[in-house]
């Protein structure tokens, strides 16, 4: 039978072949493992055996609630890679039980006892080949079993005992890949807690938001609105960017919307308030730069006053759905404290919208954020498109759900009272 590619180990090399084992454990430390996701991490066990050891390979996993030491379930075990001729892994075991093909019943009693196996399977047409079960097991945790089928012949003690180093080899990756995946599971949940419950505007304001994590980038960010009541019948929108990614992003996110809430209280304009939480956030040196963008919006009056701390600009959405990208003054990011922000106004009716998002929404790898923002302000939206519906339409537009970075993105626009006019709009 042909085999995928590569010489097989040789089982009778002996001490002679003592070099070679290295050799292949060392190239098996460079290939198994080269991320941290665990399918792919038990596609290159398979893969890797099938070069060098056998003629088919398969890995399944046990689900991580069933992954203790103690475990003998024999049920949620998953088959997540194959490798080699996977047609010879229909091969019939004289042990087989209810559980099915696949070398089940050897699977399972090496999972039960934790110590590799082996036994006789038989092929179609009547051959017979040699198959190897061996446990991911390391740290005393049991991760699934690994089993390898050779055509025509058996595995060697020293084979057994290499494949034996390259699962135990491969569990210890899948641990490094669970834990992970835990503390990602664990910056992505706060963050969306975070996000999941902003404060409630005036009921005279229509909001709608949307948080997208990044479907390429391996850790959460730091990207977060907010809305605060004020007096007046006047709310506070904010969007905010912490630099950089990960659990402390989250953190560091967490503790700029805290500060933000209590300077937003004092109702200050917006540009004070960001001087206030420059300042604050300055004194503390383990905090990371963030950009933040305010946006105090009176629908009384018809008005909004705007200030930016290294953010990107808003957009105005007119009754026609045509784009308008708005010039706010830019001052240095919040914990800088090099303060330095201006305050300006706009006038808004009950058929504008306005857009506020984070730079993952328009920026794109090697493009200047000139030509990112102009493609924004080039997009045409349906006349009479609700707050949901310009938001939703945006994303899409720019591809907002396979951005590069995470996107967070805010609508709002002023509810319209029958039998009111406009009012004139004064200054702040």
């Amino acid at each position: 039978m042909s085999h995928e590619e590569g010489p097989k180990a040789d089982p009778d090399a002996g001490s002679a072949g003592l070099p070679a084992r290295l050799r292949l454990v060392e190239e098996a430390a460079e290939r198994i493992g080269t991320t941290l996701d665990e399918q792919t991490t038990c596609a290159e066990l398979s893969r890797f055996l099938c070069r060098h050891l056998c003629d088919a390979a398969a890995v399944d996993l046990l689900d991580e609630e069933g992954t203790g030491a103690r475990s003998r379930s024999p049920a949620a075990l998953r088959r997540v890679a194959t490798a080699g001729l996977v047609r010879v892994l229909e091969a019939r075991f004289p042990d087989e039980g209810p559980e099915g093909p696949d070398g089940g019943s050897l699977s399972l009693r090496v999972l039960a006892e934790g110590q590799p196996a082996t036994a006789t399977a038989t092929l179609s047409g009547g051959r017979s080949a040699g198959a190897l079960s061996v446990p991911l097991l390391a740290h005393g945790r049991r991760y699934g079993v690994l089993l390898a089928l050779r055509a025509g012949g058996s595995f060697s003690a020293d084979e057994i005992a290499t494949v034996h180093f390259l699962a135990r080899l491969t569990a210890v990756q899948l641990a490094h890949a669970r834990r992970y995946a835990a503390v990602q599971r664990t910056a992505m949940d706060l963050q969306r807690a975070l996000l999941a419950e902003p404060g409630k505007p005036h009921p005279n304001l229509e909001l709608a938001t949307r948080y997208l994590p990044s479907g390429t980038s391996a850790l959460v960010g730091g990207d977060w609105f907010e809305t605060v009541r004020l007096h007046y019948g006047r709310t506070l929108l904010v969007m905010g960017d912490v630099m950089g990614h990960g659990l402390d992003a989250a953190v560091d996110m967490n503790a700029y919307r805290s500060h933000l809430r209590y300077v937003a209280s004092t109702d200050l304009p917006p540009h004070r308030v960001l001087r206030q939480l420059d300042a604050a956030v300055a004194g503390d040196e383990s905090r990371r730069p963030a950009t933040c963008l305010l946006a105090r919006v009176d629908p009384a009056r018809g008005i909004a006053a705007f200030a930016s701390a290294g953010h990107l600009p808003p957009v105005v959405f007119g009754s026609e759905g045509a784009a308008d990208l708005l010039h706010v003054p830019v001052g240095p990011p919040l914990g800088t404290g090099a303060g330095g922000y201006e305050l300006v106004t706009r006038t808004l009716t009950s058929a504008d919208t306005l857009l506020m998002f984070t730079d993952g929404l328009v920026e794109r790898r090697g493009e200047d954020i000139d030509v990112s923002l102009s493609r924004l302000a080039r997009i045409r939206l349906p006349a009479g498109a609700g707050v949901a519906e310009v938001l939703d339409e945006v994303v899409l537009r720019l591809d907002g759900l396979h951005a590069e970075d995470d996107v967070a993105v805010l609508a709002a626009r002023l509810r319209h009272h029958p039998g009111e006019g406009p009012a004139a709009p004064v200054p702040l």
